[in-house]
């Protein structure tokens, strides 16, 4: 199985910024593509970005040019560096591994590990 641990959240102010780190153990191979999502109080879980094997990158609108994922190979990490955060940014963020033969990407339904989340809030 794959095994997905999640941290870097936190409280920051609007504005500020936060870099996620998602480290990956298990049954993973460094070619599989990872995602990010998040989910607000009250809200379904939505996709924020992925990265392919070849680092690839893939961005929800409301994300471009304030977030950006990364890959380190060596270290078997995903990133995810969010900056200019604004309130309606506040959400538990997931990491997730893509499933194989798919072409869901932007869906949950499209990855079947997940990481357990990192709470991120921020203040006005």
């Amino acid at each position: 199985q794959v095994q997905l641990v999640e941290s870097g959240g936190g409280l920051v102010q609007a504005g500020g910024s936060l870099r996620l780190s998602c480290a990956a153990s298990g049954r993973t191979l460094s070619s599989a593509s990872m995602g990010w999502f998040r989910q607000a109080p009250g809200k379904e879980r939505e996709f924020v970005a992925t990265i392919s094997w070849s680092g690839t990158t893939d961005y929800a609108d409301y994300v471009k040019g304030r977030f950006t994922t990364s890959r380190d190979y060596a270290k078997n990490t995903v990133y995810l560096q969010m900056n200019s955060l604004k309130p309606e940014d506040t959400a538990v963020y997931f990491c997730a591994h893509r499933k194989p033969l798919t072409t869901v990407v932007r869906g949950a339904n499209g990855y079947d590990y997940w990481g357990q989340g990192t709470q991120v809030t921020v203040s006005s």
